[in-house]
């Protein structure tokens, strides 16, 4: 028998007009596990 993957969402509001807080984007940051560093690669690459 094999296991479903585990998915795991996370909410990340959005409000028009609106820039998300530093310590929000942070604490988003680690809660998936994704590095200030990788953060900001990944920006560059949209």
């Amino acid at each position: 028998m094999t296991r479903a993957p585990i998915v795991n969402f996370i909410t990340v509001p959005h409000h028009p007009g609106r820039d998300l807080a530093r310590p929000l984007t942070f604490e988003i940051l680690k809660e998936i596990e994704l590095s200030h560093d990788e953060f900001i690669k990944l920006l560059k690459k949209v």
